[in-house]
C-alpha cells in the first residue's frame, strides 16, 4: 500500500487563505452525478491551499436539480470556493470541460473527474512546483489506482519525462494527474472534442510542444477503477490512442523531428501491447462467464488489430535473456 495521506480522512484543520501565486480553477465534468461525486467535490473542498474557483459542468445530466443539490450540499470549511454547476446540452466531456475552463479565471487549470479524487495537499504541491519551475507547462503527480470502496488495486508508477521525447514514450501523464497552465491550454485550443477516449493524450502530446513538464513525486491523486468507466472499453481506447500517435507522429515528420517520430513509434508499439493485454483481459473474464462468442470476439480484434505484437513482444524477451 501506498504511505500516501488518505483522501477519505478529514483534514485536521480548515485550509488556510488562498496563498499568493498562480491560482487555481478546477472543473469536473460529469453526465451523471453518481455515487462518487460527493466525495470527488469533498476532496477539492479538503485542500490545505484552496482552489481559486470550482466549477461543476453538468453535461446533460437526467436529473439537474438533484445534481444540483448533490453538489451544494457537500459542506465546505472556510476559505473553500463555493461550487459553480453550469448546465448544458450534452455535448461529451472534451467540450464540458473546454466550456468549464471558459468559466474560470485562474492562471492554472486542474480536471477533476466525478468519480476519483484528490489528496489534501494536491493543489499546494502543484503550485509550488510550477511556482518554481516557471517556464513548466504541465505539472503532474504520482496517482495510484483504487476500486470502488477506495482500496488500492495498483501503486503509483509514474516517473519523471526530463524531455518532450520522455513525454511522447509515456511517463504517466493523465488527466486526472495533471495541472496545465491556462495560456498553454488556450494555445492549444483545449480538449479536441473529435475524440471520446484519449482526449488527455492528445492535451498532453500538444502541451509537450510548449515547454517542459514538472514532475511532483507525491502520491496525490486516486484513480477510481470500476464498472462503469469509460476506460473499460478497450477496443475504442486503443484504436483512439493509435489516431492520435499517428496524428502527431506525421505532424512531427512534417517538422522534420525525426526523433521524435521515433518515440512515437514507442509509445504506437506499447499501445499494441496495451490492446493484447486488455483484450485478453476482457477475454479471458468473457470465457469465465461462459461466453464463448464475446471471447473469441476480442481475440479475433486483437488478431486484427495488431497482428505483429506477440511477435515483437516474444523477441524482445528473447533478445533480453540471450543478453544476461
Amino acid at each position: 500500500m501506498s504511505d500516501a495521506p488518505r483522501a477519505d480522512v478529514a483534514p485536521a484543520a480548515a485550509p488556510a487563505a488562498e496563498a499568493p501565486g498562480p491560482r487555481v480553477s478546477v472543473v469536473v465534468a460529469t453526465n451523471r452525478g453518481g455515487p462518487y461525486l460527493a466525495e470527488a467535490i469533498a476532496s477539492v473542498h479538503a485542500q490545505t491551499s484552496p482552489a481559486a474557483e470550482l466549477v461543476v459542468v453538468d453535461d446533460g445530466s437526467p436529473d439537474p436539480d438533484a445534481l444540483r443539490r448533490l453538489v451544494d450540499g457537500v459542506p465546505a470549511p472556510a476559505g473553500a470556493p463555493r461550487p459553480r454547476v453550469v448546465r448544458r446540452a450534452p455535448s461529451g466531456v472534451s467540450a464540458a470541460r473546454n466550456a468549464g475552463a471558459r468559466e474560470t479565471t485562474g492562471d492554472l487549470l486542474a480536471f477533476l473527474d466525478d468519480d476519483d479524487r484528490w489528496h489534501p495537499d494536491r493543489l499546494r504541491r502543484h503550485v509550488e512546483a510550477m511556482a518554481a519551475q516557471p517556464d513548466a507547462v504541465v505539472s503532474y503527480c504520482r496517482m495510484r489506482t483504487i476500486d470502488a470502496d477506495g482500496a488500492e488495486l495498483v501503486a503509483a508508477d509514474q516517473r519523471p519525462a526530463p524531455d518532450r521525447r520522455a513525454v511522447i514514450r509515456g511517463p504517466g501523464v493523465m488527466l486526472p494527474n495533471l495541472v496545465i497552465r491556462r495560456a498553454t491550454f488556450d494555445a492549444v485550443e483545449g480538449f479536441d472534442p473529435a475524440y471520446r477516449q484519449g482526449e488527455d493524450l492528445d492535451l498532453v502530446l500538444a502541451a509537450a510542444a510548449h515547454g517542459p513538464f514538472a514532475f511532483v513525486e507525491d502520491v496525490l491523486v486516486d484513480y477510481r477503477y470500476h464498472p462503469s468507466n469509460t476506460t473499460r472499453s478497450h477496443r475504442e481506447l486503443a484504436t483512439s490512442i493509435r489516431t492520435i500517435l499517428r496524428r502527431h507522429r506525421a505532424a512531427a515528420l512534417a517538422a522534420g523531428r525525426r526523433d521524435l517520430a521515433e518515440a512515437y513509434d514507442e509509445r504506437l508499439r506499447a499501445n499494441d501491447r496495451f490492446a493484447w493485454w486488455s483484450a485478453g483481459r476482457a477475454a479471458r473474464a468473457a470465457w469465465a462467464e461462459r461466453r464463448a462468442s464475446s471471447a473469441l470476439g476480442d481475440a479475433v480484434w486483437a488478431v486484427r488489430f495488431s497482428p505483429t505484437a506477440p511477435v515483437r513482444v516474444a523477441a524482445g524477451r528473447l533478445r533480453g535473456a540471450r543478453s544476461r
